[in-house]
């Protein structure tokens, strides 16, 4: 990369970094999967980022290319190998709370499937039209609008306080 093209991009990363970090973490629902998106992001960006700074929107690409690893990610975990020994146990981190400030939409957000989550980000935080999330996406517009419908049903139903029992006491009772 030549000496004017790394500098842009160097200035490019400490502007944009935090955003880029608290979107990857928005979309993987996991602060080490959010740093290991973005780091892959970024160095993929950082190999052309002379065609890439030439666009009107470089975040845009960056965070393109995010939901794109991502996606691809999650269609090869049924590949990976199990290994005999898990690897140490996970911290508990707080961090991510902090993304949306609910912990129980943290939560409702991460038990969603990945192709769901990710037209939600898309669709909310990117605010992109339908066409652009399913090219984005690899499908058709019509699979990111159900996707989109069946995800904010999935939301709307974590969200919904439980259903209350009907009946008196009395009945509970000889019931």
């Amino acid at each position: 990369m030549p000496h004017a093209d790394l500098g842009a991009f160097e200035e490019f990363v400490e502007h944009r970094l935090a955003a880029l970090f608290r979107y990857a973490c928005v979309l993987t629902g996991d602060r080490h999967d959010a740093e290991d998106l973005v780091q892959e992001a970024l160095a993929r960006t950082g190999a052309s980022w002379w065609r890439v700074r030439r666009r009107h929107d470089p975040e845009g690409y960056v965070r393109t290319a995010m939901v794109r690893i991502w996606a691809n990610r999650r269609r090869r975990r049924g590949r990976e190998h199990l290994t005999a020994d898990p690897p140490e146990r996970p911290v508990e981190d707080a961090g991510l709370d902090r993304v949306t400030g609910d912990a129980a939409f943290d939560a409702a957000l991460a038990g969603l499937p990945p192709r769901m989550r990710a037209v939600l980000v898309l669709r909310y935080l990117d605010q992109l039209p339908d066409a652009e999330i399913a090219t984005v996406l690899g499908c058709s517009a019509g699979t990111v609008r159900s996707q989109a419908a069946r995800a904010l049903a999935k939301l709307r139903a974590a969200a919904a306080p439980p259903p209350q029992r009907s009946g008196t006491r009395e009945e509970e009772a000889h019931g």
